[in-house]
């Protein structure tokens, strides 16, 4: 039998984390769960993560980058129509929706990777492109609506089909834009 590359085994321990943290919550899941679940052992996982934070960190790192490469591009790509904005979030959400779920259930993902602050950062800049660098603080609203109802729904509805879902969460989106 072939022996697993570095990397399988990194990818397997990251996928069955994230599982246990979705169920458990990551401060109620031990390196120990997460080796049972593998079938492995405690210092197999001690070589690919030193501990549960840095594991924590290589799940929410890619999502990080995929974020603020999404949010660079559209703002080199200015001016952007909202709807198409908001369509094009509503797929990056979709796409990382097992770590934003994670997140929303435990807060301290949250806190402890720095995503609080980064989603705000990434919104306010993504508000910016459709309704200008200094909205009133109604507009504001309807932006930090629009796309935290865009990403709550891509999380929120996994039973609904991908294409529904997207339609009914972008046209919502873009009419609470509306004033």
């Amino acid at each position: 039998m072939p022996r697993a590359r570095s990397g399988d085994t990194k990818a397997r321990i990251q996928a069955a984390a994230l599982e246990l943290f979705a169920e458990k919550g990551t401060q109620q899941t031990s390196l120990r769960d997460i080796a049972d679940r593998l079938g492995v052992t405690k210092p197999a996982l001690y070589y690919h993560f030193a501990s549960r934070d840095e594991l924590v960190r290589s799940l929410v790192q890619p999502m990080k980058e995929a974020f603020d490469k999404y949010v660079d591009a559209q703002e080199a790509a200015a001016p952007v129509e909202a709807r198409e904005l908001l369509s094009s979030y509503f797929d990056l959400a979709y796409e990382h929706r097992g770590l934003i779920q994670l997140a929303i259930n435990d807060l301290t993902v949250l806190q402890e990777t720095g995503l609080a602050q980064r989603f705000v950062d990434w919104r306010t800049r993504l508000i910016a492109l459709i309704i200008g660098d200094d909205p009133p603080l109604s507009e504001q609203v309807r932006g930090m609506v629009a796309f935290g109802g865009l990403s709550d729904c891509a999380v929120m509805f996994d039973h609904v089909d991908r294409s529904e879902l997207k339609q009914a969460s972008v046209d919502a989106a873009y009419d609470t834009l509306r004033p």
